[in-house]
């Protein structure tokens, strides 16, 4: 299953890391230098939750950010014990 979110498109993206050295000119050297370039990637951290989309229940990747903005709208949390009235309309049907 490839790394996506369903709601943003995020994916895994290619970037390059730096190695620098030396002391910045403001601080009295004579600047930084890069001495190495290295590929890496940047992976979104991405969920796997339960959600509600058209109305059906489904298991989808979503991204934590996708989630703390509220895209994500989870199915209703059952009851798995009696609850008064529950007893109650057991009891008279």
């Amino acid at each position: 299953m490839p790394r996506v979110c369903k709601m943003t498109g995020a994916r895994t993206k290619s970037g390059n890391s730096l190695t620098r050295r030396g002391k910045a000119k403001y601080l009295g050297g004579i600047g930084i230098k890069t001495t190495s370039i290295n590929k890496r990637t940047f992976k979104p951290n991405i969920q796997r939750v339960s959600a509600v989309i058209d109305g059906v229940e489904e298991r989808i990747l979503i991204t934590a950010r996708a989630i703390r903005t509220g895209l994500l709208v989870k199915p209703v949390r059952r009851a798995y014990t009696y609850t008064r009235a529950a007893k109650a309309a057991a009891a008279k049907g």
